[in-house]
């Protein structure tokens, strides 16, 4: 019978240590995983873009037209503002939407995944404009189109949204960007500083 202390005790775990065949495994996981934190970027970005029309189609104020034959209408006031107000309200959203979807992307991908995060950051922005820009031309244009079509010259009709170029666009990605670049480059400009206050900093010796 061994005495007590001849007993071997059990090892701790050791993270180093790894079965037969779990550091390929692993190796295999980590790609799944990185592709899996992109896509859930751009996504879950893209339904954020779905949110952003729907509520662009309910406050962009809608230009008047007077039916002059079935199928066809003009603008009761050339003038009207209503075309550059969508466009302003657009812009507003993607810029909000940018700096949500920057937030939300640097804390849950950009911390760790990098540049790869940050590429999925900007393709999900783009995404949800262009995501937004549908959804929001979109509403109410078969009602629009149907009631044209069938409607007697002189009936007055609220035109469906149209975004009046590809400029806006850009906010969305350009506005994410920002955001989450700057949060990075904070965050590195701050170790920088800390490393330098510490005794052999890196700092270059004086000439």
């Amino acid at each position: 019978m061994a005495r007590p202390d001849q007993i071997p005790l059990p090892l701790p775990d050791d993270p180093g240590r790894l079965p037969a065949g779990a550091g390929a495994t692993g190796a295999r996981r980590r790609p799944l995983a990185v592709l899996g934190a992109l896509a859930a970027v751009i996504a879950a970005t893209a339904v954020l873009g779905a949110v952003a029309g729907l509520v662009w189609a309910s406050v962009a104020p809608r230009a008047l037209v007077e039916v002059v034959a079935p199928g066809s209408a003009n603008v009761v006031n050339p003038e009207t503002s209503a075309f550059i107000a969508a466009d302003g309200w657009f812009t507003l959203l993607a810029v909000v939407g940018g700096i949500v979807s920057g937030l939300l992307g640097y804390a849950l991908a950009v911390r760790r995944h990098g540049a790869l995060a940050m590429a999925a950051i900007l393709v999900g922005g783009t995404a949800a404009a262009l995501v937004a820009r549908w959804i929001g031309q979109d509403s109410g244009a078969v009602t629009f189109n149907h009631r044209l079509a069938v409607a007697q010259p002189g009936l007055l009709l609220h035109a469906p949204l149209t975004l009046g170029g590809l400029g806006p666009l850009t906010f969305w990605p350009l506005a994410a960007g920002l955001v989450a670049g700057g949060i990075e480059a904070v965050i590195l400009l701050r170790a920088r500083r800390e490393t330098a206050r510490l005794p052999g900093g890196g700092l270059a010796p004086p000439s």
